[in-house]
């Protein structure tokens, strides 16, 4: 397998830390529109097989012409979700499998943002499913940690825990400290931005997608590993879109440990509107107030070493076990940052998104996986990817709830 690597931030750099101990490919090529960054992540790993390239991922032609000149079989898209359109049109173009660990963009309902979604995300992508079909070709989407990995766990939990699911709720919390900081950010804020600040997704069988308000039904959910009680709220995400697709349930819903300075932040940004993405006049030029943000805030993928603490991605599954009992189980992983760093020189939300593409991309390689059209992990068998996962030092772990109260713990 010849692997293009689209973006050599946090993400991407982790991706090709993570995949150098394993022999499953012959080349991965980092590319990013700073041929510096891409080639200094590169030579930090000192593995043959491991290069970086300069290309900007915002123009599908030179990205097609570098998979051709590169002979790549398999396009891992790391990058913002802002850049997806022409990144997926890239790999249609070039005939080659697609991998990516957010979905292309939402565009709230014009007249009621808050009640009915508008364009939902992934959209864009599953309207061209059928000729990915057609074409044989593959699109894995939504293949990080959660998106991803939160998904395998919804599939493991259907086929072998549960005969009927009443709610699908992925549940992310963490205690990482970041030291010296006032306010940094652990993954990018752009997209932080994006995912909190939009009206919240919830699906519901015989109603379908619906939206709430930003930052809705707070609860105080008990994580694992000592990590302990954190109040999570609704946020935007790929999940609610993903799995009503291919797990049959009742509800599916996604929460956020954000904290409450986080939230007052988001707000803040909100109302003055620095979250906004269309550029405004500045002295003569046109800035975007969101990529101001990012520019101003240190970057999540240098933090590592000021990192402490766990973070903790899962999925709450309640419904009726497979004994006919009523059973609510949380299946999560958790990553210490201090582990991560040691093994890759990763910070720990990074690697764990970057993990879980890494274990996709060698169950396609092997043949283990298997499709073709615009798929999500829940289409797939989950019991080789926790296997596999297991093999990379961070297997997953399952923890049985008061059916009662789940989020007690």
């Amino acid at each position: 397998m010849r692997i293009l690597v689209v973006g050599a931030g946090g993400v991407g750099a982790a991706a090709a830390a993570i995949a150098r101990r394993r022999r499953f490919f012959r080349c991965l090529v980092l590319a990013d529109v700073d041929a510096s960054r891409a080639q200094a992540a590169a030579e930090r790993l000192g593995d043959p097989r491991i290069t970086g390239v300069g290309c900007d991922a915002s123009d599908p032609a030179a990205l097609t012409a570098l998979i051709a000149a590169e002979r790549i079989d398999v396009l891992l898209n790391a990058c913002d979700p802002r850049l997806n359109p022409p990144i997926f049109e890239a790999a249609a173009r070039a005939d080659v499998t697609y991998l990516d660990m957010a979905m292309t963009l939402s565009e709230p309902h014009p007249e009621l943002p808050h009640e009915r979604p508008g364009v939902m995300l992934g959209d864009a992508q599953f309207a061209v499913a059928a000729e990915w079909e057609a074409a044989g070709r593959l699109a894995l989407v939504g293949i990080g940690v959660e998106p991803g990995l939160s998904d395998v766990f919804a599939r493991y939990a259907a086929d072998h825990l549960f005969s009927r699911i009443d709610e699908v709720g992925v549940r992310d919390g963490a205690d990482l400290v970041v030291e010296g900081f006032d306010f940094a950010p652990t993954f990018s804020i752009w997209t932080t931005i994006e995912e909190c600040l939009n009206p919240p997704l919830v699906w519901e069988r015989g109603k379908g997608h619906f939206t709430t308000q930003p930052f809705s039904e707070p609860e105080v959910f008990v994580f694992p590993e000592g990590i302990g009680p954190v109040e999570c709220v609704n946020v935007e995400h790929e999940e609610v879109v993903l799995v009503p697709r291919w797990v049959d349930c009742e509800r599916v819903t996604f929460k956020y440990g954000l904290g409450e300075e986080f939230i007052d932040v988001l707000k803040t940004l909100h109302k003055l509107g620095l979250d906004r993405t269309e550029p405004v006049a500045v002295r003569g030029r046109s800035v975007s107030p969101r990529d101001v943000v990012a520019a101003v805030l240190p970057n999540p993928a240098e933090l590592g070493d000021r990192m402490r603490g766990r973070t903790c991605a899962g999925t709450l599954v309640t419904g009726t076990g497979k004994d006919g009992e009523p059973r609510a189980t949380y299946l999560h992983h958790v990553v210490d940052n201090e582990w991560s760093m040691d093994r890759d020189g990763c910070q720990a939300v990074v690697w764990q998104t970057a993990v879980n593409a890494v274990v996709a991309l060698e169950l396609l390689e092997t043949g283990v996986w298997q499709g073709t059209g615009v798929l999500g992990p829940e289409a797939f068998d989950a019991v080789p990817f926790l296997a596999l996962l297991a093999e990379h030092g961070a297997p997953h772990g399952i923890s049985e709830r008061d059916p009662a109260d789940p989020a007690a713990g």
